[in-house]
């Protein structure tokens, strides 16, 4: 417990180093277009593909369910839409992301911590914490909320694909389910959940990598913590959310 508490200090005490005035706005800026890029179109495909075949999977299940049931058939949209923006597509994207990204992050940060090149730029006068990190939580926080988004309405298509061409529900019935008792209150649930996981997956990460101590070994430990610990902390405060906006 005390450990944990003493990393819990050492991180916020990092945090207010990261969000510090950047020296030189260019620089940053260039850096953030760069991780925007890498964050995004880099986890684009492997988003797409894992939101089409939870969407599928889902329709599949509940269509399943629904045999001999008296819930009428158009249900089948509604659940799929709903499920998908308010937990599937935030929650198992921004998942991925950490193990994908996150352990990115902690590798590259951890990499150069290990190499001195932090140490150099420090002694440059360079704030390492904010240079390295914040561009990163930045591009992030814009780019992990779009890429959930299309994870949501891949899900749909996917959702569509998986019952519609196979004869179990007609296209006039999914698409009445997608149009029926929406609420647009569950998008913003989505997009509060999104902010919220980006923020943790990239945070933890970094800070993984940026303190990291010792060899390979040592590297590799970390960017297993920060996928883990990133892991465990996007599913808690799902269920925070889940429990203050429901």
């Amino acid at each position: 417990m005390f450990t944990i508490l003493t990393h819990f200090g050492i991180y916020l005490q990092w945090l207010r180093q990261v969000f510090h005035k950047p020296e030189k706005w260019s620089m940053y800026w260039r850096e953030t277009l760069r991780q925007m890029n890498s964050i995004g179109i880099g986890s684009l495909v492997i988003v797409g593909i894992i939101s089409i075949f939870i969407g599928a999977v889902t329709a599949v299940q509940f269509a399943y369910q629904m045999q001999e049931s008296i819930i009428p058939r158009y249900y089948v949209g509604y659940i799929v839409r709903d499920m998908t923006i308010i937990e599937l597509a935030p929650t198992f994207s921004c998942m991925l992301l950490a193990g994908k990204v996150g352990s990115n992050l902690a590798a590259e940060l951890g990499g150069m911590r290990q190499k001195e090149h932090i140490d150099a730029m420090e002694i440059m006068g360079v704030n390492t914490a904010a240079y390295l990190v914040q561009p990163k939580i930045i591009a992030a926080l814009f780019v992990v909320p779009m890429l959930v988004c299309v994870g949501a309405f891949i899900s749909v298509i996917g959702g569509y694909i998986a019952v519609v061409p196979t004869g179990w529900f007609s296209h006039a019935e999914y698409i009445r389910g997608l149009r029926s008792f929406f609420e647009p209150y569950n998008v913003w649930m989505m997009f509060v959940k999104a902010f919220v996981f980006a923020f943790i997956l990239t945070t933890v990460s970094c800070y993984q990598g940026y303190f990291v101590k010792g060899g390979s070994i040592e590297l590799g430990d970390a960017s297993t913590r920060a996928v883990v610990y990133s892991n465990i902390l996007i599913l808690s405060a799902d269920y925070v959310i889940a429990m203050l906006m429901t």
